[in-house]
């Protein structure tokens, strides 16, 4: 999957909204706010389970990386995910 495709595909869980469980929250982190280096993906299955959590990382912007957004697109649709949250910023790894 190219890499528009699969930001296109995350854009649009994210544009549904609040859909119910299951749900993937994406954080994206980096030594600067500027370039994300690490993506977390945080899994919860139903209300009040436990969050699991998947790391992917790179030596590049991970937003920009056409294998980390399409296997996150293939996490999504194989766990069929209700909603998907993603945050809007970098945070700054400590």
């Amino acid at each position: 999957m190219n890499l528009d495709k699969a930001k296109k595909r995350i854009a649009k869980y994210v544009k549904k909204g609040f859909k119910g469980y299951p749900q993937i929250a994406l954080s994206y982190f980096g030594e600067t706010s500027d370039i994300a280096t690490q993506v977390s993906v945080q899994f919860v299955l139903e209300e009040g389970a436990e969050v699991q959590e998947q790391r992917f990382s790179g030596e590049t912007d991970v937003r920009e990386d056409d294998v980390i957004q399409s296997a996150i697109v293939k996490i999504i649709e194989r766990a069929e995910v209700q909603t998907v949250l993603v945050s809007d910023t970098v945070l700054i790894l400590e």
